[in-house]
């Protein structure tokens, strides 16, 4: 990229937040009320700990607010990026409850509630409604349950539970048009996010369905390739949202501006954030310290996952904070 792309996007950044947050009103409505307001960029929030990997619900406040400023559509609570099976149910339900407390209906709430046991997932879907989330979302059955009548099953008693809408989570990224196609004829099961890079899949099967619904890219890397697929995806759910929102909001913005070509530069520079935060070091727990690198200390990852030491997050931090993107942001 240029040094006139850097400067360029360096002045975006560098603009206040209300400039940069994509306002309701610039986003197209749709008739069902449960996607009104749905469209745009979600992070994919990180379950901050304190350093006895206890939960840190101040925490949880502080990056809602940290999203909002940047022109974050909504968040997705507890799923992968949020170690949501390394959580208790107990400790769900206060990630779900301190978020609403701390969003207060400015924004969308979406609560992953896959558990390997379906009915600790139902149990997970009524508190999320009861605390005032938006949408229940899931993946499939997780170790046993792996045939599709088994799939079904687990979407039909989760998505039941509660009057939310539902939201399907692909994370194989893999699409099978048969039994996809038999998931939506539930009643709230409404849209899918899909973490995979195969579109046209996606786009085969939102045209099969007789009814209206929502598609969320979870690929970060690829997210103007998803969003080019316009009668598809209306917005993104990633990670690495955490760390740069704002890059994310800027990158829907030019796509539904249709400016491909700043859309594609910035993606670029995004990418630089992804390949060192998701995949230049071996330990994934590093992920969680970007958020460290910018002032929002969200602790290490729980087990499996090996805790990163001092000399490695020097040598993260070092690397992360001469990226331009997150110099742009954070000096």
């Amino acid at each position: 990229m240029t040094g006139a792309v850097h400067a360029a996007t360096g002045a975006y950044l560098a603009q206040g937040a209300a400039a940069r947050t994509v306002a309701a009103s610039d986003i197209p409505q749709v008739s069902d009320p449960a996607f009104r307001g749905m469209q745009g960029v979600y992070t994919a929030l990180f379950t901050p700990y304190k350093p006895d990997l206890s939960l840190n619900e101040e925490m949880i406040e502080r990056l809602v607010e940290f999203g909002i400023r940047n022109g974050i559509r909504g968040f997705y609570l507890t799923g992968g990026t949020g170690e949501g099976l390394l959580l208790s149910v107990a400790e769900r339900k206060r990630v779900y409850a301190r978020a609403a407390k701390a969003a207060r209906g400015r924004v969308k709430l979406i609560a992953h509630v896959g558990c390997v046991n379906t009915d600790d997932a139902v149990e997970l879907a009524r508190y999320a409604a009861d605390a005032g989330c938006d949408w229940v979302s899931s993946v499939p059955p997780v170790y046993y349950g792996q045939k599709p009548d088994d799939i079904y099953n687990h979407y039909r008693l989760i998505s039941s539970a509660t009057g939310l809408p539902f939201l399907i989570y692909a994370v194989n990224g893999v699409i099978n048009l048969a039994s996809d196609t038999r998931y939506f004829t539930l009643p709230n099961v409404k849209g899918m996010k899909f973490t995979g890079t195969d579109f046209y899949s996606v786009q085969r099967l939102k045209r099969r369905l007789d009814k209206e619904t929502i598609f969320f890219s979870g690929s970060d890397q690829h997210a103007i390739s998803a969003l080019a697929f316009s009668d598809v995806f209306s917005g993104m759910i990633g990670t690495v949202q955490n760390v740069i929102p704002a890059a994310f909001v800027k990158v829907y913005r030019l796509m539904q501006e249709n400016d491909v070509r700043a859309a594609a530069m910035l993606q670029a520079e995004i990418n630089r954030v992804v390949e060192l935060v998701c995949h230049t070091f071996p330990k994934q727990s590093l992920r969680k310290a970007a958020m460290r690198c910018i002032g929002y200390d969200c602790g290490q990852f729980r087990h499996p996952y090996e805790a990163y030491t001092e000399a490695e997050y020097a040598e993260f931090a070092e690397q992360l904070k001469k990226l331009p993107l997150v110099q742009a942001a954070y000096g």
